[in-house]
């Protein structure tokens, strides 16, 4: 394994789901940055901070987050850089009026009937460039149990 790769060498994962609910009732979810705390099987999401819905690429919202990894408590802004309705939504985590950091976020819908969804979660973080932060070979950050639980919790709110 190279440093910043899965065990496939690889420098994003992707986990799948298929979860009972149409794919609109998910993207309500998803797109509503004050339920992402419900979701997260990371455990590092702890709250929005009044963010509105997401509606388009290019919004953003600011998260509280916890771990202790990252000294505590912190804020991430997510820059919005997929969206299309009932189908997708991605986006960049970086420093609060900063700049996201390489990584991103991808939850993809694929109705599979009206009542039946198959959800797929990306985490890619292969446009890290800072080589403070790659030398610290720290990704994946997730991993694809947590990414995996995330699913799950999403799953048991529709």
């Amino acid at each position: 394994m190279t440093m910043n790769e899965t065990a496939h060498g690889e420098k994003k994962q992707t986990v799948t789901r298929t979860i009972e609910a149409p794919a609109k009732d998910i993207f309500q979810i998803l797109t509503l940055p004050a339920r992402h705390q419900e979701f997260d099987g990371s455990e590092m999401v702890r709250a929005d901070e009044k963010s509105q819905r997401i509606q388009q690429v290019g919004d953003t919202f600011v998260m509280n987050m916890h771990a202790e990894s990252q000294g505590g408590d912190y804020q991430r802004e997510n820059h919005v850089v997929a969206y299309d309705e009932n189908k997708l939504v991605g986006w960049k985590p970086g420093a609060v009026g900063g700049e996201p950091g390489g990584w991103q976020w991808v939850y993809q819908l694929q109705s599979v009937d009206q009542d039946t969804t198959e959800v797929s979660l990306t985490y890619d973080w292969s446009q890290v460039t800072d080589p403070d932060l790659l030398a610290k070979n720290i990704f994946p950050a997730i991993s694809e149990d947590q990414m995996d639980a995330s699913l799950a919790r999403l799953q048991s709110l529709v």
